[in-house]
């Protein structure tokens, strides 16, 4: 190959000099130099063109070699020449029909991110981007209902969906195109645009509800007995991620948060403001189930309860350990506040990141199940012209004891053991955070949103 083995010709000795070669002693006609002299410029002259021409042909395939495998270093030539090879045989010889360029760059996008092993890294079309940037944020394309499933006797949680076990809404998100178009709690969906939802999950059903913003969703119900059709409006939908409220005849504040926008963030703030100035000095912030999100929200969350002091590490890929401190604003740092903080098996990343900051500075007790553990934190890029987006792990994260939990998780100062299944209305998990608060039991269920 010419970038590995310079023209040969180049390379040969030039011809020796004139003095070089010994020569006879000069004669007085001095005739055989002037006879050499112009033999030794042609031989010159011709090596002169030949390696011209060598270094022209090189030179030639260089350019060539370049405008074919556009944007790939000289020094990854050999690397990727595989792959360059492949991409012109597809591209020039695939028989089988059109090729769609733009989907082969995607495939082997896909591919290179595949190829690293790592769950957290993925490829996403522009569509799957939108919409994981919306679940994210705490928005969604939908109508704004919670649901869940509930059996015939009363039980939630069933599955699959049939006349056992049914989809009823729990609540229309106040100001939702569910609440607008009269969607009231209790209400039993039967069917979605015609088509029944009988064998499916609750997650299946969901994704049959959402849809395009300004789409329109016709639903078959039963209230209390009676059928009802509604067509709703999707649109987007801020979803609720935090849910506040009073237990233990008003002793302590309760916050539950879904997920880690910038949004919910705002909402812890507000509602830990309301149960200070209603005078609540203990708080049980649940985390079960939360998948994560932000890491600015996370830092928001735990600021609130930490008031200085490092937060958590980013180590990136060279190694290097970056804190993360507390942003010294937060409205229940007072160490008189008592806190417990509720983790499963479902708690990760960045609700790993609030737990864990909260654990290592003994600001909460933590109880309940090992957390999910996932220790890494994902950046998204977004790819130019309509070639999607990809998410990339691009740093680890530690507790501020720089415990890295990732596969591992934490574990909670009080284990709970819960028994299987668990009896319906029971909650072994709150009932141990109000026993470390010192009160007593109640109840909670988990529910989705359409």
């Amino acid at each position: 190959m010419v970038l590995a083995d310079p023209d040969a010709s180049a390379q040969e000795p030039d011809p020796p000099p004139l003095t070089a070669r010994p020569e006879p002693p000069s004669r007085p006609d001095s005739q055989t130099p002037r006879r050499r002299l112009p033999l030794l410029s042609i031989s010159i002259a011709v090596v002169a063109i030949f390696a011209g021409s060598a270094l022209f042909v090189s030179g030639y395939t260089v350019g060539r070699q370049a405008a074919s495998d556009p944007g790939t270093p000289t020094s990854d030539a050999a690397a990727f020449q595989p792959f360059w090879e492949a991409y012109h045989s597809i591209n020039d010889r695939y028989a089988g029909g059109a090729v769609d360029r733009t989907t082969l760059v995607q495939g082997a996008i896909r591919g290179m991110i595949q190829s690293l092993g790592d769950p957290f890294s993925a490829y996403l079309s522009s569509a799957e981007y939108r919409q994981s940037l919306q679940g994210i944020s705490g928005q969604f394309e939908g109508i704004g209902a919670e649901i869940t499933s509930t059996a015939k006797n009363g039980k939630e949680g069933c599955t699959p969906l049939g006349p056992d076990c049914r989809l009823v809404v729990t609540r229309p998100i106040p100001g939702s195109p569910a609440a607008t178009a009269g969607v009231l709690a209790g209400d039993i969906v039967v069917s979605v645009d015609g088509t029944s939802l009988d064998g499916l999950t609750v997650d299946a059903a969901r994704d049959r509800i959402r849809g395009p913003k300004g789409s329109v969703v016709t639903m078959d119900l039963v209230r209390k007995g009676t059928p009802l059709k509604l067509s709703i409006t999707r649109d987007i939908v801020q979803e609720q991620e935090v849910t506040s409220k009073a237990l233990a005849d008003g002793t302590i504040g309760y916050l539950r948060v879904a997920g880690f926008s910038d949004a919910a963030a705002d909402e812890v703030v507000g509602a830990l403001k309301e149960h200070l100035a209603a005078g609540r000095t203990k708080f049980i912030l649940d985390l079960r189930g939360n998948p994560g999100g932000y890491v600015t929200a996370a830092r928001k969350i735990a600021s609130q309860f930490i008031g200085s002091g490092v937060l958590f590490y980013e180590q990136d890929a060279q190694g290097k350990q970056v804190p993360t401190d507390a942003l010294g604003d937060g409205v229940a740092t007072d160490p008189k506040l008592q806190l417990v903080v509720i983790v499963d098996g479902g708690s990760a990343s960045a609700s790993e990141i609030v737990a864990g900051a909260l654990q290592d500075t003994k600001r909460a007790t933590l109880v309940g199940q090992q957390s999910y553990g996932k220790g890494t934190v994902q950046q998204w890029q977004e790819l130019s012209g309509n070639g999607g987006a990809f998410k990339l792990t691009v740093a680890r994260w530690l507790t501020p004891d720089k415990r890295w939990i990732h596969k591992v998780g934490l574990t909670p100062d009080d284990v709970v053991t819960l028994p299987a299944p668990v009896p319906a209305g029971m909650d072994p998990d709150l009932d141990k955070a109000l026993e470390v608060l010192g009160a007593g039991a109640t109840g909670m269920a988990s529910e989705r949103a359409a």
